[in-house]
């Protein structure tokens, strides 16, 4: 896991990996708005602190 969270910019199967979900359950909390999310042509990046405050509750 460290090695996921080691990287400044996530995409959706870190995402996935990272907590343990489905393919569709990571792309629908990335469409939720919970954490910033960066769409770059149809991929989306995560930045990784942008997630981690919202794993901790600190957004």
């Amino acid at each position: 896991m460290n090695e996921i969270l080691n990287k400044p910019v996530l995409n959706v199967e870190d995402i996935q990996k990272y907590l343990e979900i489905g393919r569709r359950q990571s792309y629908e909390l990335c469409n939720s708005g919970a954490f910033r999310v960066l769409r770059i042509g149809q991929r989306i990046k995560v930045p990784t602190q942008s997630f981690l405050e919202w794993v901790n509750g600190n957004n």
